[in-house]
C-alpha cells in the first residue's frame, strides 16, 4: 500500500512503540490520530509531530471514546491503518506470598490488552469496509503481542495470556476481514525500550539485555515503527505473528 496522503490510527500514540510508529508514518506522508488516555503527554506528541497529526484523548475500552478516534480519523480522509499500541503489564503471580493474585488484576489486563485491541478494531474494522480499494487493498490493521505470547516468564500469566489471545485472533480476523480487502498483522515485540521498561532498575534492564542473542541489547521502538511501516507496505503480509526479538527465548524467571 502506498500510504501517502490517507490516514492512520495508533493507540498508545503518545509514548513508547505507539508514538514511534506515529513518528515513522507522520514521516511517510501519512496523517496520523495518536490515540491515547487524557493524562498523557498526546496533545503534546501530536503537535511536536505537526499539522498532519491529531491528538484522539479516549480509552481503548470505551466504544464511545474509541468512536470518536474513529470519527475524527475519518474526517482527515481515508482511514486505511491501524496500529494497536496500548497496553499494560501486571507482573503478578498466580499464587504469591500474599495469596492468590486478585481477579481485578487480571480482568484490568485482559481488559486493555485484548478488549481494547478488539474493541478498537471491530469499530476501524467497520469503517475500513467502505473506503475505496487501492489498488488491492482497503487498508491493514496491526496489533501489538508479545514474546510472552509464547514463552511468558513467571509472574507473567496474565499478561501472557492477553497476548496470546491477540497472536490467536491474528489469522480469523484475517479470514474475515479479507473479504473487505483489509489485512490483519500483529507484531510480538520481544524486550524493548519502553515506558513500561524504563520503570525497572538498570540492573534489571542489563540482564534482559544481555539474554537478546544478537543484537544484545534492548530494542528500540524505531525498530518496531520500521516493521510496522513494511507490513502497511507489504501487501502479501497478512494473518501473520511476527516475533521481532533478536532471537531472544525468555527464560521462565
Amino acid at each position: 500500500m502506498d500510504a501517502r496522503g490517507e490516514v492512520a490510527l495508533v493507540t498508545g500514540g503518545a509514548s513508547g512503540l505507539g508514538l514511534a510508529t506515529a513518528t515513522r508514518l507522520t514521516a511517510a506522508g501519512v496523517k496520523v490520530v495518536l490515540l491515547d488516555l487524557p493524562r498523557s503527554d498526546g496533545r503534546e506528541a501530536a503537535a511536536a509531530l505537526g499539522s498532519t497529526a491529531h491528538f484522539a484523548s479516549a480509552d481503548v475500552t470505551s466504544e464511545d471514546d474509541v468512536r470518536a478516534a474513529v470519527e475524527l480519523a475519518t474526517s482527515l480522509g481515508h482511514l486505511r491503518i491501524v496500529v494497536n499500541c496500548a497496553g499494560i503489564v501486571v507482573g503478578k503471580r498466580l499464587v504469591g506470598r500474599s495469596g492468590p493474585i486478585p481477579l481485578s488484576d487480571v480482568e484490568r489486563v485482559l481488559h486493555i490488552n485484548l478488549l481494547g485491541t478488539v474493541n478498537v478494531m471491530r469499530l476501524a474494522a467497520d469503517v475500513m469496509q467502505d473506503v475505496p480499494v487501492d489498488g488491492e487493498e482497503r487498508g491493514v490493521i496491526v496489533n501489538t503481542a508479545s514474546v510472552a505470547a509464547f514463552d511468558g516468564q513467571i509472574g507473567q500469566t496474565a499478561y501472557a495470556a492477553s497476548k496470546a489471545a491477540v497472536a490467536g485472533l491474528t489469522l480469523p480476523a484475517a479470514r474475515e476481514l479479507a473479504r473487505s480487502c483489509i489485512r490483519v498483522m500483529a507484531i510480538a515485540p520481544g524486550t524493548f525500550e519502553t515506558p513500561m521498561m524504563a520503570g525497572m532498575s538498570d540492573e534489571v534492564r542489563t540482564s534482559l539485555a544481555s539474554q537478546v542473542p544478537h543484537p544484545s541489547r534492548l530494542g528500540r521502538p524505531a525498530e518496531f515503527a520500521a516493521l510496522v511501516q513494511h507490513i502497511v507496505e507489504n501487501p502479501m503480509l497478512n494473518g501473520e505473528v511476527i516475533r521481532l526479538d533478536g532471537a531472544i527465548r525468555m527464560t521462565p524467571g
